[in-house]
């Protein structure tokens, strides 16, 4: 991405200290996870500690011998009480089957499939699914599929590292942030990247 470091620095001087500071942003494809294993671990990681969601996707994963993941028939066949045992909540059990069913029909594309759309298509085709909201296909676009041009404008990360690198008193509006985020074009994933270190950076201080 270092042609993405190359355009933000040219391109917003704040960004250009940032860039200095971070160096290169490393975002880059994941292809080793589907669109369904992809959307099974945000489900689970919702409103959880890391160290809690990995824990409950062992269980779950647990309770299909033979296989590192499971499918999504396979996911379908268990009963309720069966992946409730993982440790999933009711409604995260039916965001989960919802899923699998909306994978089975074709709505969430395969792995393949899902290289050819464009960033709206994907999020309106993910979005369909129970407890999928954009954030999380953000998320998707930018750390699964390593897709350039994302700005998730709403996550409190973003925005809060916004607020700290250009100084401002109060967090920016999603709106605003968008506008100002046209000068990033096409590298948005990476500035979003860049504005979650500057949100970092004050945790550590």
């Amino acid at each position: 991405m270092k042609a993405a470091a190359r355009h933000l620095a040219q391109s917003d001087p704040v960004m250009r200290r940032l860039v200095k500071a971070h160096g290169p942003c490393p975002i880059a494809p994941k292809p080793e996870l589907t669109p369904f294993q992809s959307l099974v671990r945000a489900i689970a990681h919702q409103q959880l500690n890391g160290t809690a969601a990995e824990t409950i996707l062992g269980r779950f994963r647990a309770l299909f011998p033979g296989r590192s993941f499971p499918k999504p028939d396979a996911v379908l066949a268990a009963s309720e009480t069966s992946l409730r045992s993982a440790g999933f909540s009711r409604a995260k059990v039916a965001a989960i089957r919802d899923l699998a069913r909306k994978t089975l029909e074709g709505v969430v594309p395969g792995a393949r499939a899902i290289e050819r759309l464009d960033d709206e298509a994907i999020v309106e085709r993910l979005t369909a699914v129970r407890g999928v909201g954009r954030w999380t296909v953000e998320m998707l676009l930018i750390f699964k599929l390593g897709r350039a041009d994302v700005l998730p404008a709403d996550d409190f990360g973003v925005r809060n590292g916004f607020r700290i690198a250009y100084r401002l008193k109060d967090l920016p509006k999603p709106k605003a942030l968008r506008e100002h985020g046209e000068r990033w074009r096409p590298y948005r994933s990476a500035a979003a990247w860049y504005l979650w270190r500057a949100a970092d950076g004050l945790k550590k201080t």
